[in-house]
C-alpha cells in the first residue's frame, strides 16, 4: 500500500501564495482605475448576495474556474484570455491564492489575487456594490 502524505490547506495556501502575485487593496484600485485588469470574485453566490462585490467584478464561482478557464474544457468560456489580466479575490484571501495558482498551471501567467479579499478590501474603505437574485453574476461570452 502506498503510504500518503498529508498536506494542511494552510501549507497548500502558503506554497500556492509563494508562487503567486498577491495584491494590496491600493494596488488593486489603482489597477482598476487604470482599466488594467478583470476582477474576478470566486466566492459562492449566497456570500455576494450577502456581502456585495467590488464593483464590475466577475463571478466564477471557484467550484467552476478551471473548466471556465481551459480552452480544453467542454466548459470553456471564450471571454477568458491567455494574454488578459485577472485578479481574483474571495472572502479572506486563501481560496483566491489557490485559484490564482490553479489558473497559473493552466498557463495564464499575468494573474494575482487580492491579498486580504473582500473582507480587507471592505474594512479599509474599498466601494462595495449591492449583489440581488436578479443581477448579472456571470458575464458570457
Amino acid at each position: 500500500m502506498t503510504e500518503r502524505t498529508r498536506k494542511s490547506v494552510v501549507q497548500m495556501v502558503a506554497e500556492a501564495k509563494a508562487r503567486i502575485s498577491e495584491l494590496s487593496v491600493e494596488e488593486l484600485q489603482a489597477e482598476i482605475a487604470a482599466g488594467t485588469c478583470t476582477v474576478i470574485d470566486i466566492r459562492d453566490f449566497r456570500e455576494r448576495l450577502e456581502k456585495g462585490s467590488i464593483p464590475g467584478a466577475i463571478s466564477a464561482p471557484r467550484g467552476m474556474l478551471e473548466f471556465w478557464f481551459d480552452p480544453e474544457s467542454p466548459y470553456f468560456r471564450s471571454q477568458y484570455n491567455f494574454d488578459d489580466r485577472y485578479v481574483f479575490y474571495c472572502a479572506g484571501g486563501q481560496r483566491s491564492a489557490l485559484a490564482t495558482d490553479v489558473i497559473a498551471q493552466i498557463g495564464y501567467t499575468n494573474v494575482a489575487h487580492l491579498e486580504v479579499g473582500f473582507n480587507g478590501w471592505a474594512e479599509d474603505g474599498g466601494q462595495v456594490e449591492d449583489v440581488t437574485a436578479e443581477s448579472k453574476w456571470v458575464k458570457r461570452s
